[in-house]
């Protein structure tokens, strides 16, 4: 099973840390894929959930391991020209990322090949049993535990 470490998060929340170009690494360093949040403003890359906020190179969105969740249309249209892993949702119960994976919003019918969003430790420590290609949560190193 997929582990996805959303925004770098692998114990819980860390809104301080979230996105940071050294959180997502240490992620990725400890085993895990990794959800990170994609802006394309202005001929530039930026991470951020509610802005771009860190900015970085096209090299970095690139990553092998990185869920990229395009918080603008400009990044989704940067990012599938480029060939990134990415996707683009709001509350869709499914969509269909660029490698053809189903990201499964909370709570929604799951299927063999859906990576599931998880909110809280609980949800994430039932949903890991289930027949599923993958979670992202903030809690993934429990399912490892």
């Amino acid at each position: 099973m997929l582990l996805i470490a959303h925004r770098g998060n692998i114990k819980g929340r860390r809104p301080d840390l979230e996105n940071s170009p050294f959180y997502l690494l240490t992620a990725l360093e400890k085993g895990y894929d990794v959800e990170v949040d994609v802006w394309y403003k202005d001929d530039k890359w930026y991470l951020g959930h509610d802005g771009p906020q860190y900015l970085v190179e096209r090299v970095f969105v690139e990553t092998k391991g990185f869920w990229c969740h395009a918080k603008n249309l400009q990044a989704l249209e940067n990012m599938i020209e480029c060939g990134i892993h990415c996707f683009w949702h709001q509350e869709d119960d499914f969509t269909l990322t660029s490698k053809g994976y189903l990201w499964t919003y909370p709570g929604k019918p799951v299927c063999s090949r859906s990576i599931l969003v998880c909110k809280d430790e609980d949800t994430t420590l039932q949903m890991a049993q289930q027949d599923i290609k993958g979670i992202c949560s903030d809690y993934v190193e429990k399912i490892r535990t």
